[in-house]
């Protein structure tokens, strides 16, 4: 019999909607490259991509086109890929209700991101979630079949996604992602982490959770998750830097490095057969 909780989900995050190569010159921003640094993660070990796309000036894009370019190269170059497909709803903050969700209509990946809260964002703009965009997205991956992720930057949106779970705009069990160091979010520690999983437990108990740590909080967060039986997130979307003074090499680097922890802690690297089992995905 495998034991699931000692099954680790490593998701990579290759792209994000900031970091452009004059950030670092290894982050993927064309469809190709996108799909082929997913690959290379997935043989590293990530059985979760989570996907955001540029546009030709390397600005992040909700385009479905993209989107839709991505995912064909990767089926068709590398066909025994079996990661999980995670696209954001958040790729660009001037994006509509509409194009947030069109290539999720499309394409139907088994999840996509649900950021469950509005904000301040890197102390510059406005993140908008909208209540009644987070209804219709709920509502809306509920008809097509992809599952949610909760990204929560702080304690409030555990908070949030447990009103839309007893609404029916969410289906549990939930999965979440708590987002670490975030500019006007919460802090990337320790007493914060146990913080906002315990609120997770209270509010919505039986859901599964990741994280990630933006920043200086990377290496907590990356030790801190997978001590506490939570699952992690790398990639340049969270990162450029791999080590203090010294520039990621690639998404791979990140992906294992993770897996090393994973390892060393006495867990096993979940496949994405298992993360699926995991997370309740449809196959």
């Amino acid at each position: 019999m495998i034991d699931m909780a000692k099954k680790t989900i490593i998701t990579v995050a290759t792209t994000g909607a900031w970091p452009k190569k004059e950030n670092n010159p290894n982050v993927p921003m064309t469809p190709a490259e996108i799909a082929e640094d997913i690959y290379v993660c997935w043989k590293a070990g990530a059985a979760v991509a989570h996907m955001h796309m540029r546009d030709d000036a390397g600005n992040g894009t909700m385009s479905k086109e993209k989107f839709r370019q991505t995912v064909e190269l990767l089926r068709a170059n590398h066909p025994d890929c079996d990661i999980v497909l995670n696209m954001t709803t958040s790729g660009d903050l001037n994006a509509t209700d509409e194009t947030r969700q069109a290539h999720l209509e499309e394409l139907r990946p088994e999840m996509a991101s649900y950021d469950c809260g509005s904000m301040n964002w890197l102390n510059s703009s406005l993140f908008i979630n909208h209540p009644k965009f987070l209804e219709q997205l709920g509502q809306n991956t509920q008809s097509w079949g992809i599952k949610p992720e909760i990204e929560a930057f702080d304690p409030g949106m555990i908070a949030n996604a447990a009103y839309y779970l007893k609404k029916g705009v969410l289906q549990a069990p939930l999965h979440f992602q708590f987002c670490m160091g975030c500019a006007n979010g919460i802090p990337g520690s320790m007493k914060n982490l146990v913080f906002m999983k315990e609120t997770m437990e209270s509010l919505c108990p039986g859901s599964t959770w990741s994280c990630f740590g933006v920043g200086h909080s990377a290496m907590e967060m990356l030790y801190g998750a997978v001590a506490m039986g939570g699952h992690v997130r790398v990639g340049m979307e969270d990162n450029v830097m791999y080590a203090k003074g010294q520039l990621a090499e690639s998404n791979e680097q990140f992906v294992l490095r993770a897996a090393r922890v994973i390892r060393e802690f006495g867990n096993e690297v979940a496949t994405p057969d298992e993360a699926r089992e995991i997370l309740g995905l449809r196959k």
